[in-house]
């Protein structure tokens, strides 16, 4: 082909509205440098109380001065990627490599089968050569029960496959696709074959939900299939063999859908568990499965764990070279001539406890061992070996993972993540000292907002506090509204927070959402946040150990009804939940301590409301932001409101904090 006619796979595009981006920025750091200014020209010359007060607030916006420095610098120079799939069929199409994809799942009391079998049929259904595809599911709870329920999507993956290809479903997952389609009504014969595909999938369903709610197996079924004699030896989730079955063995030619199409391959893996072993959580299940198969314009975007695709050669500890170049072809047509039960036997050593002893698996190879966020950490190590990454964002969600639908399973998943983020950062993993000669010094820095989540707790939390104690002391920390140096800190907060609105709204978001994203940011911030810069404190003290928690996946109906209502779920007793009302009960008091000043300051011009406007305005918006939480408090009688004990224990807090400062 002429160079002259060579069409490109993908460009790489400006985000539109990068100018206007900069120029905010710019300006947000001229307002920052005049709040910087203010607070050195009029430090306090009064009070002890006055002056301490004074520095911690300066101390607080200095962070968030240098933490906008680091997200800014991110995304300076946003690009973004549009592919052109057909162009890559038409061109590659004999030559595309395998695709190995990980589905990764625990106990089926907290993460559904039925939802796992969704998943895995839905990549099963890839618009990609079936014989290219193989998907592997790491079951880290050992389950039969999950086992069961991969041989029922394995049997109907072959009706499901062609109906996909058929109807050309979107999306390829069964529950999403039958919750929102609607029958075709053009063809007497399109119709029956719908009919028949849903009725076989409530079937499926049926069967799998059934099993779980028996807690067993059908005996039938286990007579049927001899693979479940592996859980005769099963002691417990946490003390097993290896399990390992190949489902659907791609290389069969037998293993075919009901039209003759061949079938991706798709594998089960329990790895082996002993008391005496560290297993080392998600990333040991990642990396049995590899062992098994053998930010974009500053240096490419954070491995964030899910929604990626990998070279095998990168993941697998590789260093980049140059001159490197694979010849897919080759690749793709090496073949393994053994057995999928000789293949079973042979690779289950791959999956035992001991075969990583006194390898690099875990510290070069594979995913990284030791932290509780193994997605960062690899991926840093990846990029530091010379590998670039690059972020797709299709118009349509390529895939989209199942959230906690409660507060409190949000704020542990949260707090487990800050945890790992700042134990990478304490580490020797630092991205500005790991990645020094190896990546530019931009992407380094883009690594730190997120290493640095949960130190924001400190700076967050004085904010919340201290303004509003202040006020009822009546000490001001901000300027009058009458004085010009309130523009700076009016234009800072306005501008910021209205261009992250405007983002919001341009990526698809709603003025609600935004709103509920902004108080999720003060939940996480002054909760989740802190709890995990204790704990990381404790770790490196030696008082605490590595703690991986699972989040839940599933709920009660009620909870699910109120979830679809918007209404926000407590409804349990947790510290977390003790700090959250402790504080917006603070602001409340706060807020009725500040209008009883202005009212009663009436007559005197209104002097109280021009010394602490800006503070009253901060109390303001943290009530607002915290209606929820008084209306779980006070006013809601379901089961997911705010436990009595919470509401008291807030309250006499609140008040001994205002009665402490004012007196």
């Amino acid at each position: 082909m002429a160079k002259s006619n060579y069409v490109p796979l993908f460009e790489t595009k400006q985000v539109k509205g990068r100018l206007l981006f900069r120029c905010i920025a710019a300006s947000i750091f001229l307002g920052i440098c005049f709040i910087v200014m203010y607070r050195v020209m009029f430090f306090p010359v009064g009070g002890k109380a006055e002056r301490w007060t004074w520095i911690g607030l300066f101390l607080s916006e200095l962070w968030f001065c240098f933490y906008w420095f680091l997200t800014t610098v991110s995304r300076w120079n946003s690009v973004y990627r549009l592919p052109y799939i057909q162009r890559l069929s038409q061109r590659f199409e004999k030559e595309l490599p395998g695709i190995d994809i990980f589905v990764c799942t625990t106990d089926p009391l907290i993460k559904p089968p039925s939802m796992v079998v969704n998943t895995v049929l839905s990549v099963m259904a890839y618009d990609y050569p079936p014989e290219k595809l193989s998907i592997y599911l790491s079951d880290d709870g050992g389950s039969d029960l999950t086992f069961y329920a991969m041989l029922e999507a394995a049997n109907f993956s072959k009706t499901w496959l062609p109906f996909c290809k058929k109807f050309r479903v979107e999306p390829t997952s069964p529950e999403a696709y039958f919750r929102t389609a609607s029958e075709p009504l053009s063809d007497a014969v399109n119709v029956k074959d719908w009919l028949s595909v849903k009725k076989l999938y409530e079937e499926t369903i049926m069967r799998i939900e059934t099993s779980i709610k028996l807690n067993r197996i059908p005996n039938h079924i286990h007579k049927q299939h001899k693979e479940f004699r592996e859980w005769d030896f099963v002691l417990s989730k946490h003390d097993h063999q290896t399990i390992l079955q190949i489902l659907i063995d791609g290389r069969d030619s037998n293993a075919v859908d009901i039209e003759g199409n061949p079938l991706p391959t798709l594998v089960y893996l329990a790895r082996e568990k002993r008391p005496q072993h560290h297993h080392h959580f998600k990333a040991g299940s990642m990396n049995a499965l590899l062992e098994l198969h053998g930010l974009d314009a500053i240096g490419g975007p954070c491995y964030n764990g899910s929604g990626c695709f990998h070279r095998r050669e990168a993941l697998c500890g590789k260093k980049y070279e140059k001159n490197y170049k694979v010849d897919w072809k080759k690749v793709s047509d090496t073949k393994a001539d053994e057995s999928a039960s000789f293949l079973e036997e042979t690779c289950k050593v791959l999956a035992s406890c001991t075969f990583e002893h006194n390898t690099t698996w875990g510290k070069e190879m594979g995913l990284i061992y030791g932290f509780l966020v193994e997605d960062i950490i690899t991926g840093l190590n990846i990029q530091c070996k010379g590998w670039k990454s690059m972020y797709l964002s299709p118009e349509r969600d390529g895939f989209l993972g199942v959230a906690p639908i409660t507060l409190l399973q949000t704020l542990v998943q949260h707090k487990r993540w800050m945890d790992g983020h700042l134990q990478v950062f304490l580490s020797r993993y630092c991205p500005l000292l790991y990645g020094y000669k190896k990546i530019p010094l931009k992407l380094r820095l883009a690594y730190c907002p997120y290493n640095l989540w949960a130190a924001n707790c400190l700076a967050t939390l004085y904010i919340v506090v201290v303004p509003c104690l202040c006020l009822l002391k009546g000490i001001s920390l901000f300027p009058k509204i009458s004085s010009p140096w309130v523009f700076p800190f009016a234009y800072v907060a306005f501008v910021h927070r209205a261009y992250s609105l405007n983002e919001f709204l341009w990526c698809g978001g709603t003025f609600r959402g935004w709103c509920n994203d902004q108080r999720m940011w003060l939940f996480n911030r002054t909760t989740a946040y802190f709890f995990a810069l204790f704990e990381t404190i404790l770790k490196l003290l030696g008082y605490s150990q590595l703690n991986f928690v699972v989040t839940a996946k599933v709920a009660d109906k009620e909870a699910l009804k109120r979830y679809d209502g918007e209404l926000i779920e407590f409804g349990a007793t947790s510290p977390m939940f003790d700090i959250l009302a402790t504080l917006a009960m603070l602001n409340l008091f706060g807020t009725f301590g500040a209008l009883k000043k202005v009212i009663l300051d009436v007559d005197e011009d209104l002097q109280v409301l021009d010394k602490f406007g800006l503070q009253i305005l901060l109390c303001f918006v943290l009530v607002t932001i915290n209606l929820p939480v008084y209306q779980a408090l006070f006013f809601r009688n379901d089961n997911g409101k705010m436990p009595s004990s919470v509401t008291y224990k807030s309250i006499i807090f609140a008040m001994l904090a205002c009665t402490a400062t004012m007196y």
